[in-house]
């Protein structure tokens, strides 16, 4: 089959068209004919390689799969070859205390499809028969891809870490990403009013048509006194945060007492400065967040199916593009997910 495979990291140059052999159905896996991936930023984390994180090269990048099942593992039951799927991108042991509990996003042996073992940039995949979940028929196959990780993680940061309650007031950086905007989807949904950053006016009126009800252009103003100016200097009940270095220390000033900062990754990077007597004179949290659990996907795919939460495409790029689409998705020309088709 043909893959795009990384051996080695670096620049766009490091993802490498190969021929390899197409991987068999393991026990408990079902091998997917790959129709479409989502681009995500862990795929360029995957590429450049981070810092003290040790990847299993060479690896087939890629976390957000759909296509069809074409051959079942030993020990596969409730599937048929043929059925058109989507995968949930979390792999954990299955068996543990934390899977067991519904937490397997806390597996000590937790990994992500394109992470810790071969993803989706490529014909084929083998893929946990527990991961697959039946691709709603409304929705093609990029449509499918585009929900997963996004989705999962803006769901598990919003409704699960910070328990957002309606009439809260969320600001959501970065409002052209694919959490962005996912988190401005769910947080509408759970009621509540969303503040919304962005680098563009075209990206904020695009916010503004998934639900953002104030826009807020960070380059031509200082956000954390727009969040003032909007909030009549109460400030805000939760912040979304997976910007990092340039954004935390504000984003921990735009809170209100009582407030929770929810963080799920650090793109401008990870060394910030905390204002402690901030945190303990207003009874801030500052909450992790990485993925979510299985079940958290089959929720969003819930109101996915009801038309609540809708996937948000900026373009479908061919294989062959695959490194055009990095260096888009490294440069932020893209609102919402870039899709890749083999």
């Amino acid at each position: 089959m043909r893959a795009v495979v990384v051996r080695e990291h670096g620049d766009v140059d490091r993802l490498l068209f190969e021929e390899i052999e197409t991987p068999r159905a393991l026990p408990g896996e079902v091998l997917i004919e790959v129709r479409a991936c989502g681009l995500n930023h862990l795929d360029l984390w995957v590429r450049k390689g981070v810092p003290g994180h040790r990847f299993p090269l060479p690896l087939i990048p890629g976390c957000d799969i759909a296509g069809v099942v074409r051959a079942l593992g030993p020990g596969v039951t409730g599937i048929e070859p043929g059925l058109d799927a989507v995968v949930s991108p979390g792999v954990s042991c299955g068996k543990c205390r934390a899977c067991l509990y519904g937490n397997d996003n806390l597996c000590r042996h937790y990994g992500i499809l394109g992470e810790t073992r071969h993803g989706g940039y490529a014909e084929f995949a083998s893929v946990p028969f527990v991961n697959v979940i039946p691709k709603p028929a409304r929705l093609s196959f990029e449509e499918v891809a585009a929900i997963p990780l996004v989705f999962l993680t803006a769901w598990h940061m919003l409704v699960t870490r910070a328990g957002l309650r309606p009439g809260e007031d969320v600001l959501i950086h970065a409002a052209g990403s694919g959490v962005g905007s996912a988190a401005i989807q769910i947080a509408k949904l759970w009621g509540a009013r969303v503040l919304a950053t962005a680098g563009s006016l075209e990206k904020l009126e695009k916010a503004r048509a998934l639900g953002a009800d104030e826009l807020i252009p960070y380059r031509e103003e200082d956000f954390t006194e727009a969040v003032r100016r909007l909030t009549g200097k109460r400030g805000v009940d939760v912040v979304l945060d997976h910007v990092g270095g340039d954004t935390f220390s504000g984003s921990v000033a735009c809170l209100a007492k009582g407030g929770r900062l929810i963080t799920c990754g650090a793109t401008s990077g990870a060394d910030i400065k905390l204002d402690l007597h901030r945190v303990f004179f207003k009874s801030l949290s500052i909450l992790g967040s990485t993925m979510g659990s299985k079940a958290e996907v089959l929720e969003v795919f819930r109101f996915v199916e009801q038309g609540k939460l809708k996937p948000v495409i900026d373009r479908v790029i061919p294989f062959t593009s695959v490194r055009d689409a990095h260096r888009l998705l490294d440069e932020r020309g893209a609102f919402g997910k870039i899709i890749l088709k083999p």
